[in-house]
């Protein structure tokens, strides 16, 4: 069957909406690192809206840092791609435009270091992951002994990580006498944009404190705050996107209908008008993200976990169990909710209930072990905030900690019938080693691996470890999941 592309797209049924721009007529002006499904499925949309109502030089120049999938997906593509919105109504197919050129960095890093330096690149976007930042997630410092930082250090000019790239490119538009580019993070960190300004700064520094300085002054990092739930494409989807549409298409994404995006208005160099296409523009990005993070993401990494070892596969068949939708209701009601401090007028009954709808989407098959991945990185800003929060004003953490003991379980590597879990994680053999230590922790003693991972500091910091309260928390809960199981707990922990 034909790949789709730019020759083939007028073969496209009707129903399929396409770009309503001269994709030719646009030059790029955003560079993004880290072109995976989420940004196809969210800030490339928002971008194509934009072009397709006013045009402008703002076409996306997408990287891919670590794998050449993408790139393979998408070039013989020329770019286009369908996103598919599904819901329990139907698929809503469109094509989007918006991404022009696709770069593999490890191919040639200079000539991405030139491209992300060109005075028509203005912004330089990121969904790296948290674990793309190369920082210490519990404490939000760059990580100087990181084996891709410590490379990059060593020749500057050839970067490997993100990091490493923009101080590349920020260096090379100084010599040149040009303006900074605005780099935007669009990952759910807490602060993401001031946490990225201090890590740039500090990679600068070790090269020129002076470059340091420039960042500082002329650069711009507005934190945003990104949702859109874009589970991973499966063999399944293209299968049927291709009958669908009439043409193969490699880099097809489906996600949910639901997108939302909050950014603080602040650029160098200007922007797209965003905001024409539904985006939010603020001055204070952190009420939206609190309320992201510790709702959605709390309660997701909550449902992956605990999920995960009662044998579900996605987070649909998860909140099918009424004792799963309850404990977290519960979860946010009770511990994540009364941790925000919300603008007036901001719903949050109303957007919890909408977090509940999307997590019961039977239509979207997100799998709960994608969203375990990497828990190591984003337990701090997803539920360890929680905890530290209610610590402060002395309210309960109970729910946040059983989710928690979830993560140590599942890290440990043995689900509850005695099967391995692939557990993808940068720490993953760190605490894997871990469990291992402890003697017959699977038979009944959890409480010594709960105070095997408290000495992981990247994720516990140096004041969880000290909290009695913690401790017992996560050692009644871990009990609790290997003595009766997750889905008994849960039962338990909801009705209670």
């Amino acid at each position: 069957m034909p790949r789709l592309s730019s020759g083939t797209a007028a073969q496209l049924p009707a129903s399929v909406r396409q770009p309503g721009y001269d994709r030719r007529a646009c030059g790029v002006g955003i560079v993004h690192l880290g072109i995976g499904a989420f940004h196809r499925a969210h800030q490339a949309v928002y971008t194509d809206d934009v072009l397709s109502e006013t045009g402008g030089d703002w076409a996306i120049c997408g990287v891919s840092l670590r794998q050449r999938s993408v790139q393979a997906q998408l070039d013989p593509q020329d770019g286009l791609y369908c996103v598919v919105e599904r819901d329990g109504s139907g698929d809503a197919r469109r094509i989007i435009g918006a991404v022009t050129e696709t770069l593999f960095a490890p191919d040639d890093p200079v000539a991405l270091v030139a491209r992300m330096a060109d005075p028509g690149t203005r912004i330089v976007s990121l969904t790296v992951t948290e674990k793309g930042y190369c920082h210490d997630p519990a404490s939000g410092r760059l990580k100087l002994d990181d084996p891709g930082i410590a490379r990059d250090l060593r020749d500057p000019a050839k970067p490997s990580t993100a990091i490493g790239f923009l101080v590349a490119a920020l260096a090379a538009r100084r010599r040149a006498g040009h303006s900074p580019f605005t780099v935007m993070s669009c990952d759910n960190l807490p602060h993401n944009g001031k946490m990225l300004a201090g890590l740039v700064e500090a990679y600068a520094h070790q090269l020129d404190p002076s470059l340091a300085g420039w960042i500082g002054r002329e650069g711009a990092f507005p934190s945003t705050m990104v949702d859109r739930i874009v589970p991973a494409t499966t063999d399944e989807d293209r299968a049927a996107i291709e009958t669908q549409l009439g043409l193969q298409d490699e880099g097809v994404v489906v996600c949910e209908p639901f997108r939302q995006w909050v950014i603080e208005d602040r650029f160098t160099q200007g922007r797209p008008a965003w905001e024409d296409a539904g985006a939010q523009l603020v001055e204070d990005v952190a009420p939206f993200e609190d309320m992201k993070l510790r709702l959605l993401n709390g309660s997701h990494s909550m449902l992956a976990y605990l999920g995960y070892l009662a044998g579900y596969e996605t987070v649909a068949e998860t909140m099918a169990n009424a004792d799963f939708e309850k404990l977290v209701r519960r979860y946010m009601q009770e511990e994540a909710e009364p941790t925000l401090a919300l603008p007036t007028g901001v719903d949050t009954d109303g957007y919890q209930e909408q977090l509940i709808q999307r997590f019961k989407n039977p239509a979207l098959k997100h799998r709960t072990w994608q969203i375990a991945m990497d828990g190591s990185q984003k337990l701090p800003q997803r539920l360890l905030s929680v905890i530290r929060k209610q610590m402060e004003c002395g309210g309960s953490f109970e729910l946040a900690s059983l989710a928690v003991a979830a993560w140590m379980r599942y890290a440990s590597g043995r689900d509850e019938t005695g099967q391995g879990i692939d557990v993808r994680d940068p720490l993953a053999e760190r605490l894997a080693a871990l469990a291992a230590d402890v003697d017959g922790n699977a038979d009944g003693e959890p409480e010594a691996l709960v105070a095997s991972y408290l000495t992981v500091k990247e994720v516990f910091g140096e004041d969880l470890p000290r909290s009695e309260a913690f401790r017992e928390a996560l050692g009644g809960a871990l009990t609790r999941l290997y003595a009766e199981g997750a889905r008994k707990t849960v039962s338990k922990t909801a009705a209670s």
